[in-house]
């Protein structure tokens, strides 16, 4: 087995620090090329890695998991926060220390930094020979290429059509049950703290058959969970080129949970101002689509929102969780919050706390406002909010979130859920892992009978403030 690392990888748009995923290389390549690759920031990095390992297995080279070895390393990055940005100058560094001893090394950038930072990478500080934006894979081996022959290259061009439908992805996840699926690329909000619209384009959705395919074929390999990933999957449309099939993203769900009951669907992300009716109720409808949404707020301040182009209010917000509440009782919720956004005053960051109290999120994101150059933020407002007091703001949101957190844990107690057996538990060899339907880890005495993949019923008999601990029960 040889490895791709993942630095950063993020469920919902957050982290799983340090993981290492595990892919087999082919038999009999032992004289190939090898890359390695390190991914950064959001679960659509994650699923671009997929699709650049396939085209580069295709290309004849195998991976590695030391990047000391590999004849070409990539860094897939992310723009989204300047210490994300940092963190991947830090690493190019000392991939660059390694190129010094081992000139033949070629040292790539993928992904949002790439296009937004072209010229600086490889003009100003010379950190890497070949820069290649998100829509841009199919380049790669024209471009490993021209660097083959000594030039630098580039190709951060932007595209309306690519969606890398035909691009089989080699997944790097070791447990073999769940998996990432693209379902659309790009973003048309333009949120005023977000560079994605400018590093991923404009959306466009990928043919619907094609996800189909892809699900029906990741069940057959034995995966049983998979996540539908899209910058705002509600906004999913795709029609056929003679207009006459049209699928939205309601309608999406409907044919990958026909794939089979025993594959559960999850997605991310939504937005607030596209979720809609029609998706609730078919979620409510189908046992394998999971109860659990991430419905990012970023602030309970309507000023605020409306600062940063959010496009909905308080209270539309506030309408959509009542909506999610009162057609799935039982469905969990997360969410993404920014605290100290320009000129936001103390009682709007009081706003944000009382819509906490509000709905009480299963789980939060929640992060201290980084001004991205060259959005629309950083070009119309000052960041004015000092950081202590950003600080401070932090805190108390995440102390309430924790309190919010640990009382939702606690209602499990007692109750009976279906786990997703992912694997044995990080922390004790006797207990498998997995998670409910509502996206809560789940820990639980292992039996022989069971194995990784396996659909169980566990009865909830305490928790922490993260997780979930119960037994088998029939």
């Amino acid at each position: 087995m040889q490895a791709i690392k993942n630095i950063g990888l993020k469920d919902h748009d957050e982290s799983r620090q340090g993981e290492v995923l595990m892919l087999d290389t082919k038999p009999g390549l032992i004289d190939a090329r090898k890359f390695y690759i390190e991914s950064y920031g959001c679960a659509m990095n994650f699923s671009d890695s997929e699709i650049v390992a396939s085209i580069m297995s295709d290309m004849g080279f195998v991976t590695t998991d030391e990047f000391r070895e590999a004849d070409v390393v990539f860094i897939n990055t992310c723009s989204i926060r300047e210490n994300a940005e940092q963190r991947v100058r830090n690493r190019l560094k000392e991939f660059g220390a390694v190129k010094k001893a081992n000139p033949g090394m070629i040292v790539g950038v993928l992904g949002c930094m790439a296009e937004r930072l072209k010229a600086k990478f490889l003009e100003e500080e010379k950190l890497v020979d070949v820069v290649i934006g998100p829509d841009a894979y199919r380049d790669l081996p024209g471009l490993i290429g021209r660097v083959d022959e000594g030039d630098r290259a580039v190709n951060v061009l932007l595209s309306r059509e690519e969606t890398y439908a035909d691009i089989s992805p080699v997944r790097l996840n070791t447990n073999g049950i769940s998996a990432f699926v693209s379902i659309m690329r790009g973003c048309d909000n333009m949120c005023s703290f977000c560079v994605v619209p400018f590093t991923r384009g404009r959306e466009r959705s990928r043919d619907a058959h094609s996800i189909y395919k892809e699900v029906e074929e990741l069940f057959e390999q034995g995966y049983r969970e998979v996540t539908l990933l899209g910058q705002n999957v509600d906004s999913y449309k795709w029609q056929n080129e003679e207009g006459t099939e049209q699928v939205n993203f309601a309608g999406l769900l409907e044919m990958v949970s026909a794939v089979s009951p025993l594959m559960r669907i999850r997605f991310s992300t939504s937005h607030p101002k596209d979720i809609t009716d029609e998706v609730l109720h078919t979620m409510s409808r189908h046992a394998n689509i999971c109860k659990y949404i991430h419905l990012p707020v970023q602030s309970g301040n309507s000023r605020i929102l409306e600062m940063m182009n959010r496009t909905y209010d308080r209270e539309w917000y506030i309408d959509r969780i009542n909506a999610i509440r009162r057609i799935m009782p039982e469905c969990a919720i997360s969410t993404d919050m920014i605290t100290g956004f320009c000129s936001e005053t103390e009682e709007e960051h009081q706003d944000t706390l009382s819509l906490m109290e509000y709905v009480k999120f299963d789980f939060a994101y929640m992060f201290i406002y980084s001004e991205r150059p060259g959005t629309p933020a950083a070009k119309k407002y000052a960041d004015d909010v000092p950081e202590d007091v950003k600080g401070e703001r932090l805190k108390q949101i995440v102390a309430l979130q924790h309190v919010h957190q640990l009382e939702r844990l606690q209602q499990c107690i007692g109750k009976t859920y279906q786990v997703l057996i992912e694997g044995t538990s990080k922390k004790s060899q006797d207990d498998f892992s997995g998670r409910s339907d509502q996206n809560a880890v789940v820990i639980f005495p292992k039996m022989d009978q069971y194995k990784p993949g396996d659909y169980v019923n566990v009865k909830i008999e305490r928790c922490t403030s993260a997780t979930l601990m119960g037994s088998i029960v029939a």
